[in-house]
């Protein structure tokens, strides 16, 4: 945990020093909208069954809206829902067991951390950092949960957006594959 704590304060200060321009030009540009997809690979109810049991852990697919809004040049604040369109799977002896997957809403702070310039109209990004997730398990209890979150933006032209990341949750053990695309406003 402090390696991580140490990792995402590096990731901030290199940040703050490494990059003097916005990605996106200042017309007008506040905030990016993005539809896309993620990919759960481990459970996070289930793990204790899964450590005794060695049941294989099928992904969870669920639907990944987000808004990213820009309040400075180098720090981006997402707030995302994980809406999942189907329920968790899990391999136990040969049987396929199922559970019904959890919605989260989340935010936090994502750093430019690497800005690669194409040609004039397209950008190859890398952010980076922490956010917080808040999941609403089966037995309607509300959970919190840090995450690690990056992320490879292609940028072209003014406001297209596509992107691929990943996501490792410490509370919860999981990681996770996004993917999507959106446009800046």
């Amino acid at each position: 945990m402090k390696t991580l704590l140490f990792i995402s304060i590096c990731l901030f200060n290199f940040t703050l020093w490494s990059q003097t321009n916005d990605s996106i030009p200042v017309k007008k540009k506040h905030f990016e909208l993005s539809f896309g997809q993620s990919l759960l690979f481990i459970s996070s109810s289930k793990q204790a069954t899964i450590a005794t049991d060695e049941a294989i852990v099928l992904p969870t697919s669920a639907v990944l809206l987000s808004v990213e809004f820009r309040p400075e040049k180098r720090m981006r604040i997402p707030v995302f829902f994980n809406l999942a369109k189907e329920s968790k799977q899990f391999i136990v002896n040969g049987q396929i067991v199922s559970e019904k997957a959890s919605p989260t809403i989340g935010t936090g702070a994502l750093f430019n951390v690497l800005n690669f310039k194409i040609d004039k109209n397209s950008k190859i990004e890398v952010e980076a950092g922490p956010l917080i997730s808040c999941l609403i398990d089966t037995k309607k209890s509300v959970r919190f949960a840090p995450i690690l979150a990056a992320r490879i933006k292609i940028l072209r032209g003014e406001n297209f957006i596509m992107y691929l990341g990943t996501s490792y949750s410490i509370g919860i053990n999981a990681m996770g594959l996004l993917y999507g695309t959106g446009s800046a406003f």
